[in-house]
């Protein structure tokens, strides 16, 4: 088994000439380009999918390989899977030849070989460097080509920086010189998951409302740090992505989620000091003032200000940068229970609302609109360690009233207004309960 870690990037058409002619001055091993075809399995009930495991056969100049990816994690654009890679004779599938421990527990091996088939494929140029930076070796592929499914495709166009020895903290480096350069943007959507869309039908995606936090029993300060912040930034990146594919409406979810991150700052900011996140930060900043400009998607999610920001808060979070500025009492707390956290935290917020819209505003119900954006964030990134049964109304009508106040819509306003600061607290040592 290969840990697979690896940063996956957009590329820009027209962008790639010049970001080849930057790939050459890293030194290193040039591999010319040559054609790969790949082809991805799955039962009709997708039964692999909803294991997160993902299944291909390589076919690369008469030689086969068959590789399995498993459940990981991605950060922004940084994929860290556990990896499996079988040798074949052909492009046959054999998946007896995978080591029995990777599978899930339950799973019928032979049933499952008869039951997958093929669902779309990738045929593509892929053209590698091998460098060393710092002490790593890290194998950078440009890929051009397409992904397939029926009479369904979709271009391809991107850069993969894959770790083969060494420390992440090197992959990022590099990274973050190469974004540097216009018509790059770091990209979530793996090759598999374009594939599993277009055989789907390759219906328009939709834009996704931001939710409430959600954890594992007993998860601790930290953690949910992490979940937050990894939260936002797929948010920034999903509709990111609708946004450069011409739905304008996305261009607000790419606004909020960048606020939900500057929440989520502030959220933890009794424990983080803010000069633990002052880079990342202005960087935030800059680019909301590109928001502000009125400037074309393309421009903006393709410029080096926007790559390098993203990767800032992918490092921020993979690298723990918050680490060396924490003494040993803010050690302590960030150690500590998180729904313990919350439960303190929820008050506060809630408290902070109803004084803000007590009473009625008049014409200055906008005014508020930035606390009513800080304030609702922090509470859903809080609210999840209860039942959404509960926490979800409560959150609804303070999103209502943010709305209502967003479209100017008066008795919407007042009826969200009494709404919300009527409803009885759903967390525990309240005051109220």
């Amino acid at each position: 088994m290969a840990q697979e870690i690896e940063l996956k990037f957009i590329v820009q058409q027209d962008a790639v000439s010049a970001l080849r002619a930057l790939l050459d001055t890293l030194g290193g091993d040039h591999q010319p380009p040559r054609q790969l075809h790949n082809t991805y399995y799955e039962t009709a009930d997708t039964q692999l999918r909803r294991h997160d495991m993902g299944l291909r056969v390589r076919g690369d100049n008469g030689r086969y390989e068959m590789t399995i990816k498993t459940a990981g994690r991605v950060v922004g654009g940084l994929h860290q899977r556990p990896e499996y890679n079988v040798p074949l004779e052909s492009e046959a599938l054999d998946l007896a030849r995978f080591p029995a421990e990777i599978w899930p527990e339950g799973m019928d091996v032979a049933a499952l070989q008869q039951a997958v088939q093929p669902l779309f494929s990738t045929d593509f140029l892929r053209e590698k460097w091998v460098v060393t930076h710092g002490e790593s070796q890290i194998e950078i592929g440009l890929d051009q080509g397409e992904v397939k499914s029926g009479d369904l495709s979709e271009p391809l166009c991107e850069m993969e920086l894959e770790l083969l020895s060494g420390t992440t903290a090197d992959l990022l480096k590099l990274a973050r010189q190469l974004v540097a350069q216009p018509g790059i943007r770091q990209g979530s959507l793996s090759k598999a998951a374009r594939g599993y869309h277009l055989a789907q039908g390759n219906a328009p995606r939709q834009r996704k409302p931001l939710g409430i936090l959600k954890l594992k029993p007993k998860a601790t300060v930290e953690q949910a740090l992490e979940a937050s912040l990894e939260m936002a930034l797929a948010h920034w990146q999903y509709h990111e992505e609708l946004w450069v594919r011409g739905m304008d409406e996305a261009k607000a979810d790419v606004v909020n989620a960048i606020g939900l991150v500057r929440h989520a700052l502030m959220l933890f900011g009794g424990i983080v000091p803010r000069k633990a996140s002052t880079h990342l930060r202005d960087l935030l900043t800059h680019v909301d003032v590109s928001l502000t400009q009125g400037l074309p998607a393309e421009n903006l999610a393709y410029s080096a200000e926007s790559g390098i920001t993203k990767l800032a808060l992918t490092d921020w979070l993979i690298s723990r940068r918050w680490q060396p500025y924490l003494d040993e009492k803010a050690q302590a707390k960030i150690a500590d229970s998180f729904k313990r956290f919350a439960d303190t935290h929820l008050s506060r917020h809630a408290a902070e609302l109803r004084n803000a819209f007590e009473r009625p505003l008049g014409d200055k119900y906008r005014d508020q609109l930035p606390r009513l954006a800080r304030e609702t964030d922090a509470l859903r990134l809080l609210a999840g360690v209860y039942d959404d049964a509960v926490s979800a109304p409560w959150l609804e009508n303070w999103e209502g009233l943010r709305h209502a106040i967003e479209t100017r819509q008066r008795i919407e306003i007042e009826h969200y207004r009494n709404e919300a600061i009527s409803q009885a607290p759903f967390w525990r040592h309240s005051g109220k309960r």
